[in-house]
C-alpha cells in the first residue's frame, strides 16, 4: 500500500491524451481552452456616453461662471447604435446623448440631463444654458479603456465559466479551441445492485452512477453508464475493456468489486493486461482499496473506486478530479486553509479525507467544522457538507483552531 503523496505523483506521471476542438464560444461553460485568448477588438468600440445627458467641447468652458453664462445650440439628439456624424459643428455646439450613444470626435465631456438647463424652456429645447467650466472626460466612456485590441481576455488551461462566455462574444471572439470532453465509461458491480423503484433489504440502490452521472452534467466529462456487473462477470469486464480499448472511451471507472473479497474481481482482470501505471491500495480513509491503471500503448486509463457512497465519493473528488484536471491541461488544485472548529484524532499513517461544514466568523476568518457520521456508508453528513478537509498523514491529533487544508464539494461553483 502506498501513501497519498505517492498515488497523486503516479497519477500526474501516467496522463492521458485528450485531443483539441473548435467550437462556438457560446457553447464553451465548463471547457477548457487550449490556447490564450485575445481580444481582436477594442472595447468599448467607440468612445462611448456612460449617462444621458448633453455633450459639449469642455475648452468652451473654461471662462463661463455665474456671471459669464453661455448658450450652447442643440444640434440633434444621438441614441446608442446610431450613427454619430455631424455635417458641421460649429463653437459653442451640443449635442444630446443617450447612455451608450457614441461621441462625435469635436466634443469631450457630457453634462448629466439633471443639471441642464434649457433655453428658451422645457418645452421648446433649443439651447442649453452654462454657467460654470466643466471638466473634460465627465461621464464618458473612452475606447479601448476595458480592452484593447491583443490584451489577453483568458489564459490557456482556464475551465470557461459563465463571465468568460459573456466576455468573449461582447468582444467578437465566435470560435475557441478546447479540449475535448472525456469519456467515462462507468459500471456499477455487484449482485445486490439494482435500479429499482422498491428494493428488499438485501438489495443495494445503485446510487454512485447516478452521483457521477449528475457531475456530468455541468463538468469536464461525458458520462456512459455501462451497467451493472454481478459478482460472477469476471469474463464479462475482460472483454468491456478490450473493446473499449478499440473505441473512443477515455477513462473506465468501476464502483466496487475493488477490495479483496470472493467477488472484487476488478483488480485481478486489471492486472491481465499490459500496464504502464498502476497502484491498488492507498494509506486513505475512506477509500483505501481504491484502484489506478494506466493501459500501456495505449491512450486509455482505468480507476477502480469503493462501492461504499462516501468512499466512491471521495475517492472521485480526490483522484479522479485531480486526474481529469491534469489530463485537460488546467492548473493542478491548491487548497485553502480553515480554522478547525472543533478537535478531531485519526490513525497517524493514514490520510483522512473529512465531510465537513465551512462557516465564517464575523471578523472574516473561515471555519471548518468537521462533522459526527464520518463513516463510509453516511450519506446524511455528506448532504450537510459544503467542503472536504484533508488531513495528512504523519499527525493523529487535530485541534480546536488549527488550520487545515480544504476543498470545496465538486460542483458547478467550484471550477472558477
Amino acid at each position: 500500500m502506498i501513501n497519498y503523496k505517492k498515488a497523486k505523483k503516479i497519477l500526474q506521471l501516467s496522463k492521458i491524451k485528450i485531443s483539441d476542438e473548435l467550437i462556438d464560444s457560446s457553447k464553451s461553460l465548463n471547457r477548457i481552452n487550449v490556447l490564450d485568448i485575445y481580444s481582436p477588438v477594442n472595447y468599448p468600440a467607440g468612445t462611448n456616453a456612460a449617462f444621458d445627458g448633453f455633450a459639449i467641447n469642455s475648452k468652451e468652458t473654461i471662462n463661463l461662471n455665474k456671471n459669464n453664462f453661455q448658450n450652447f445650440k442643440i444640434l440633434k439628439t444621438i441614441s446608442a447604435g446610431e450613427n454619430p456624424k455631424l455635417k458641421k459643428v460649429k463653437k459653442f455646439d451640443a449635442v444630446e446623448v443617450m447612455t451608450g450613444a457614441i461621441i462625435p470626435k469635436f466634443f469631450d465631456t457630457i453634462i448629466p440631463i439633471e443639471k441642464i438647463i434649457f433655453y428658451p424652456n422645457k418645452k421648446n429645447k433649443r439651447y442649453i444654458i452654462i454657467n460654470e467650466k466643466i471638466k473634460k472626460n465627465q461621464h464618458i466612456r473612452h475606447a479601448g479603456s476595458d480592452y484593447k485590441k491583443k490584451d489577453l481576455i483568458i489564459k490557456k488551461g482556464t475551465i470557461i465559466q459563465a463571465s468568460h462566455v459573456m466576455a468573449l462574444k461582447t468582444l467578437g471572439v465566435v470560435k475557441i479551441k478546447v479540449k475535448k470532453k472525456p469519456n467515462i465509461l462507468f459500471f456499477s458491480t455487484g449482485n445486490e445492485i439494482s435500479n429499482k423503484k422498491i428494493t428488499t433489504d438485501w438489495q443495494v440502490r445503485n446510487s454512485n452512477s447516478h452521483y457521477i452521472k449528475s457531475l456530468s452534467n455541468n463538468f469536464l466529462f461525458n458520462f456512459i453508464d455501462g451497467g451493472i456487473l454481478r459478482d460472477k462477470d469476471e469474463k464479462v469486464f475482460k472483454k468491456k475493456i478490450e473493446k473499449s480499448i478499440k473505441s473512443k472511451i477515455d477513462i473506465i471507472i468501476t464502483s466496487g468489486a475493488v477490495s479483496a473479497g470472493k467477488h472484487d474481481f476488478v483488480p485481478s482482470v486489471v492486472k491481465k493486461f499490459n500496464l504502464s501505471g498502476y497502484f491498488k491500495g492507498v494509506s486513505i480513509r475512506p477509500g483505501k482499496p481504491i484502484l489506478f491503471a494506466k493501459l500501456k500503448n495505449t491512450e486509455k486509463a482505468i480507476f477502480g473506486l469503493p462501492g461504499n457512497p462516501i468512499s466512491s465519493s471521495a475517492c472521485f473528488r480526490f483522484f479522479v478530479f485531480p486526474y481529469l484536471l491534469n489530463i485537460l491541461g488546467t492548473d493542478i488544485e491548491k487548497p485553502f486553509k480553515a480554522k478547525l472548529k472543533n478537535n478531531f484524532i485519526k490513525n497517524k499513517y493514514i490520510t483522512r479525507f473529512v465531510k465537513s461544514r465551512l462557516s465564517s466568523t464575523s471578523d472574516g476568518n473561515l471555519i471548518a467544522e468537521v462533522l459526527k457520521g464520518q463513516e463510509s456508508y453516511k450519506i446524511k453528513s455528506l448532504v450537510q457538507s459544503n467542503i472536504w478537509g484533508l488531513l495528512d498523514q504523519g499527525k493523529a491529533h487535530f485541534k480546536k483552531g488549527e488550520l487545515i487544508d480544504c476543498y470545496f464539494s465538486i460542483g458547478p461553483n467550484m471550477i472558477s
